[in-house]
């Protein structure tokens, strides 16, 4: 089951996604959002609440895109209780992406499926936190795996909408697309956190940014992301394989497949679930989180340096339809002014 999330006049409504053309409405206000919170409250399965509110007639799919009423699946009514953030070094081949990335180049290489060995001293932070996840990232039953890296993007209002542009900042290095999986997740009244389910996103980044120095990936990551369309309920295929592509002029520039789910990863995903959810600042009540679970395909790594009119392609057809995005830039740095003291 996916759905979608989109305006009606202005108000807030939901959709199952019956074919590529049309989608069925569903009789709800509040959207995505208030389903969870229903199931969530009445302790029913997500695709139960969907279906006893599905309405009797199709609606076209295309003109939601064409009149930019699409909006992403899941979303906060206040976006301050919306909380972006991800995880990297976690799919099989990262390593690899992270070396050709940086100017400092690794000193011991990676194969797809397993570090090399050499002596820890010879190692990146990178590389070494890269083999601490396939040595410990997917513990089994009542163990706990080794943590991430990880990064906070923003809330609520970094957060773009599928089809709308992604801006980046007029003192940005650069903005380049990260193709990843991310789960969207509500906390429940008790600080219970609850998977809603799986959605393809585009975790924009500035790679030059954090190519100068991994100590500014912090930095790098504060950007505008985008995820969507659709919203996949239910249980994630272990292997997915996906394209991600830039196109300019309406020509192709530059694309790649990529692959994601368990079986591409070093880290399993509820272990990377538990070390976000381990933080009880993090179970608060009513919120909602948008966790990107990383990749290992990037086009900054093949030397490919996007500009102001770009569009991002990422497609993970087991998830839906494509996400797409263009790209603009803020032509202006904005002043910061002189802080006040009170």
């Amino acid at each position: 089951m996916r759905l979608i999330q989109y305006l009606d006049e202005g108000r807030l409504r939901a959709a199952l996604v019956e074919s590529n053309d049309a989608v069925r409405p569903i009789r709800i206000e509040g959207g995505v959002y208030a389903l969870a919170r229903i199931a969530i409250d009445s302790g029913q399965k997500l695709s139960a609440v969907v279906e006893v509110r599905l309405d009797e007639e199709l609606i076209d799919y295309q003109p939601l895109i064409d009149e930019g009423r699409l909006l992403p699946p899941l979303t906060h009514p206040d976006p301050a209780h919306c909380l972006i953030t991800g995880t990297g070094l976690t799919h099989l081949g990262s390593a690899d992406t992270r070396s050709a990335m940086h100017a400092k180049a690794l000193k011991a290489g990676v194969q797809k499926d397993k570090p090399q060995k050499a002596d820890d001293s010879e190692l990146t932070d990178s590389m070494r936190m890269f083999n601490m996840g396939v040595e410990a990232g997917r513990p089994g039953p009542g163990e706990t795996g080794v943590q991430p890296e990880w990064f906070y993007k923003g809330d609520g209002d970094w957060v773009v909408a599928p089809e709308a542009p992604l801006s980046a900042p007029a003192f940005a290095e650069d903005a380049g697309e990260e193709p990843e999986l991310v789960g969207l997740y509500l906390v429940g009244a008790d600080g219970l956190t609850w998977r809603v389910g799986f959605a393809v996103g585009n975790e924009f980044s500035d790679h030059v940014i954090e190519r100068q120095n991994y100590l500014w990936l912090a930095h790098s990551k504060l950007r505008q992301c985008s995820y969507g369309p659709e919203l996949l309920i239910g249980d994630l295929p272990a292997h997915l394989e996906g394209t991600s592509r830039i196109t300019r002029n309406g020509e192709t520039l530059w694309e790649k497949p990529f692959l994601t789910g368990e079986d591409n990863m070093s880290h399993s995903i509820a272990n990377l679930e538990h070390h976000h959810f381990k933080y009880a600042g993090f179970c608060r009540p009513g919120d909602v989180h948008v966790h990107f679970f990383g990749t290992a395909t990037l086009s900054f790594a093949d030397q490919v340096r996007v500009q102001p009119g770009d569009r991002f392609e990422i497609e993970l057809p087991a998830l839906g339809r494509a996400l797409r995005n263009p790209l603009i830039q803020e032509e202006e740095v904005k002043v910061q002014r002189p802080m006040g003291v009170l």
